[in-house]
């Protein structure tokens, strides 16, 4: 460790003797201290790849690498260098154009990431000062609360009521308390109470300690040294890997069968039979897929910022626009998401300044996190706090649901809590009339639940605020009992000027909403109607708890709002609708949705979430807006379409195109293409294929949720591809009727541009369900695929032409391939017509 000597057991060592050891104090280190402890630390987290990384991958292929070496073997034949020269050249000019597309993508979306960097409190020149989690090195004293993100391992100087979850580290799903101590050295991991670790986070408390490892010198760190952790395969990538696994056996197959029958049939050279096959195989294979796909992705992410949303996993773009269920809290999403303290009440009901000023006083001596509630709170009321003095708190947490602070107040001290009703009333024993009198709390508690429910029925949220006199050194939770009520605190949050609009517009995108609260019945049920869910099916979480597995599935499915929701019963929710066979989404920004969001195939939250929620997501809105989320989905849809067009084009063209030349290669007494001239098609494909990144997508394309369908591809592959074949089988015919067999050049030269213009019509035709007339292609696809068919029109008349093996065509021969070419793209649009019609569903 730089600059400092790392204990190995810090759990076991004090923390006076730890600090020497680490070279720091309860202060902190100074910036310049750290700034060279960074330079020196091994960090966990993986770094952008390497501009030489990202350029050998693109040669990483076996088949581009064995093209690669027939190409080198080809220098001992006399006639064959130039051909091997050129085909060196078309392989790296096709591995530098991936290589560069990449670097552009991976260069977007570093900057995207910047956007939503998570931060952490540290000390340091003996200030708080807000960092990044990847800036903490050893020596670091940080401040903890809940919802944080613990950036090392760690070792405790102070607490205060904090619980950790550590699931990540130790798959124990309850919190685990954490206090100040020295344990003895052989204490395990699961019983070091007074350590943190590098992947858990706060759920309740605070605290301070001293950062001991980060990066590679963590458990986590060792762990993943050990075992490379992978994140969840998402549905593109499998549908990537099963398009990948279709597309090798059918290349293999025609490969295989083609290089056997030229050499053991026809008895051709090896070296050029090898040459050719290998060549079929790059152009059947769609290796720019990788890079097309980055780039298509990668567009789509930069466009869905200009959107206010951050796609933090790129393959995750494919879950959210194939998203069928939508699963979200109502505050800030349903509703405005600003919460107003509407009323203090007191036990009667009627407005009260003493309800008002205890709560004020909790709220604003209350250190434990930032929340809406407190802040309503503290905009509503001002009062004078000279002469009361903060002594102790007790931090919120969701199992007690309640928020304590200890103060010194005109000589007395009391003990002051606020929190859910249900949860005051039951460590309340009195209650405190207007006139201040106190009275039994059972007398007042019928006419307190009829209040709430009316509130709770007209969409209000409704906590309660109770006091007690308390003496005691320091208080605990066991203390929060015999307490006074006092009365209510009334907050509003009306729904969204727009959200019946937006919940529309999801539903049009083939999207489902589930509201998943904590909140009571009777509000959810309000908020639902006001939002436009007519007459709701309620399911509660007392129901849940006594639901079979497969009742659980049956009403997640039928159900529009959970309501009174536990934390762990929101994944519970989650993986039942996903067993039905729905692509879930959910929305959270809280402590405890960080389990849901994990779950979740796309986890969504927003910039202003806790850092745990925010790391745990997969996309982040830097609004927390339905409608902003209604864009992503739709700039989803887009992206994955466009991807899917470079999948169609490959099967379609690419397998056609090589089909054709497979059957020609084993009738006719010639090669129909040479080794170079079979990649430069490939390669001349690649530019217009490129644009479709920026390409425009018809509204229909974007409607309903289209996720991977391997059975739907093939059945596009056979219906275009073998309509693909059937025209260069023409244009042999056309060619060898015209001009005959002999002039095999001259043959070559026809189909190589037949075959590169066709290959831009059916990209033309395809990219959209529509006539290919009624849909507007983007700019930059039109220019890359002008510019590609004015290029192989003007090639065979260029000084190239000798070298690469063609030959100025007759006017005759071009006037057939362009006829031929028109006509195949009329044929095209008939074939498209009748496969949507009948076999693309």
């Amino acid at each position: 460790m730089p600059e400092a000597q790392k204990d190995d057991a810090f759990w076991s060592v004090p923390a006076e003797q730890l600090l020497k050891n680490l070279k720091s104090s309860e202060q902190g280190l100074t910036q310049a201290v750290a700034e060279a402890r960074l330079a020196q630390t091994r960090q966990l987290r993986a770094h952008r790849r390497s501009a030489w990384a990202l350029l050998l991958d693109q040669f990483k292929n076996p088949i581009i690498l064995l093209l690669f070496c027939s190409a080198i073997l080809s220098f001992t034949l006399p006639d064959e260098r130039t051909n091997a020269w050129i085909i060196i050249f078309i392989l790296l000019a096709s591995g530098l154009l991936g290589f560069w597309q990449e670097l552009s993508a991976a260069d977007a979306v570093a900057k995207l990431m910047g956007m939503i960097e998570t931060k952490a409190t540290v000390i340091r020149d003996g200030q708080d000062r807000e960092i990044p989690l990847e800036a903490i090195v050893p020596g670091d004293v940080i401040r903890l609360s809940a919802g944080n993100m613990i950036p090392g391992d760690c070792r405790l100087l102070s607490t205060r009521d904090l619980f950790l979850n550590e699931a990540a580290l130790t798959g124990e799903s309850f919190p685990a308390e954490k206090v100040a101590s020295v344990l003895a050295e052989n204490t395990s991991l699961g019983q070091r109470v007074n350590s943190l670790y590098l992947g858990t986070h706060v759920i309740s408390g605070m605290g301070t300690a001293v950062v001991v490892g980060t990066g590679r010198d963590t458990e986590f760190g060792k762990i993943s040294e050990r075992l490379e952790h992978k994140p969840p395969v998402t549905g593109f990538e499998r549908g990537l890997s099963h398009f990948g696994q279709l597309l090798i056996k059918i290349v293999v197959v025609i490969t295989v069968i083609l290089f056997a029958v030229k050499v053991g049939w026809q008895g051709k050279e090896f070296a050029d039979s090898l040459l050719v096959t290998l060549a079929l195989a790059v152009g059947m294979t769609p290796q720019l897929l990788p890079a097309i796909t980055s780039v298509v992705l990668s567009a789509g992410a930069k466009a869905m910022a200009q959107h206010k949303v951050i796609v933090k996993q790129l393959l995750s773009i494919e879950n959210l626009g194939g998203m069928t269920i939508l699963c979200s809290d109502k505050t800030g999403t349903l509703t405005e998401g600003v919460i107003h303290l509407q009323d203090t009440l007191d036990v009667a009901g009627k407005p009260s300044d003493r309800v008002a000023r205890f709560s004020y006083l909790n709220a604003l001596f209350q250190t434990g996190f930032t929340n809406p509630i407190d802040r309503a709170i503290l905009d509503a009321h001002k009062f004078e706090t000279t002469g009361i003095e903060k002594l102790d708190e007790i931090p919120y947490d969701f199992i007690r649901k309640r928020l304590s602070v200890r103060i010194s107040m005109e000589g007395q001290k009391l003990l002051v809590t606020k929190g859910a009703l249900a949860n005051i009333l039951e460590v309340c024993s009195h209650a405190e009339t207007a006139t201040g009198e106190l009275v039994d709390l059972a007398s007042q508690v019928e006419s307190i639940e009829r209040q709430f429910a009316a509130m709770s029925n007209d969409g209000l949220r409704v906590l309660g605020v109770a006091i007690r006199t308390d003496d005691v050194a320091h208080i605990s939770k066991s203390d929060e009992q015999n307490m006074t009520f006092l009365g209510f605190l009334v907050f509003s949050d009306p729904p969204k000027a727009d959200v019946r609009e937006t919940l529309q517009q999801l539903r049009e995108l083939g999207i489902g909403l589930k509201i998943i609260t904590g909140d009571n019945r009777a509000v959810a049920a309000t908020i639902s109607r006001r939002v436009g869910i007519e007459s709701p099916m309620i399911v509660t979480g007392t129901d849940l708890r006594t639901l079979s597995q497969e009742a659980l599935r049956q009403r997640a499915r039928e159900a529009d709002v959970f309501a009174e929701v536990e934390p762990n019963q929101k994944e519970m929710i989650i993986r039942a609708l996903q067993h039905s066979g729905a692509v879930v989404g959910y929305m959270g920004d809280g402590i405890n949705d960080a389990s849901a969001l994990h779950a979740a195939d796309v986890g969504i939250s927003v910039a202003s979430a806790v850092d745990v929620a925010r790391e745990a997501a997969q996309v982040v809105l830097l609004e927390q807006d339905l409608g902003v989320l209604v864009k992503g989905v739709r700039e989803g849809r887009r992206t994955f379409s466009n991807t899917l067009k470079y999948v169609f084009f490959a099967i379609a063209a690419n397998f056609g195109y090589m089909f054709s030349l497979a059957v020609a290669s084993l009738f006719l007494p010639f090669e129909p293409l040479l080794a170079s001239q079979i990649l430069l098609v490939n390669l001349l494909a690649d530019f217009p294929a490129m644009a479709l990144a920026t390409d425009t997508v018809d509204p229909e394309q974007i409607e309903r949720p289209r996720r991977w369908d391997i059975g739907y591809i093939l059945r596009f592959m056979m219906s275009f591809g073998l309509a693909s074949s059937l025209f260069d089988f023409v244009t042999f015919g056309a060619i060898l009727l015209v001009f005959g067999s002999e002039d095999h050049d001259l043959f070559r030269t026809g189909w190589f541009v037949e075959s590169t213009l066709t290959g831009l019509m059916i990209l033309l035709v395809i990219r959209t369900q529509r006539p290919f007339f009624r849909s507007q292609p983007g700019t930059l696809f039109l220019i890359a695929s002008s510019a590609i068919a004015i290029l192989v029109l003007l090639l065979p008349f260029s000084p190239l032409a000798k070298s690469l093996g063609f030959v100025p065509p007759p006017v005759t021969l071009l006037g057939i391939i362009i006829v031929i070419t028109l006509l195949y793209g009329a044929a095209m649009e008939v074939i498209k017509h009748l496969f949507y019609r009948h076999f693309g569903k």
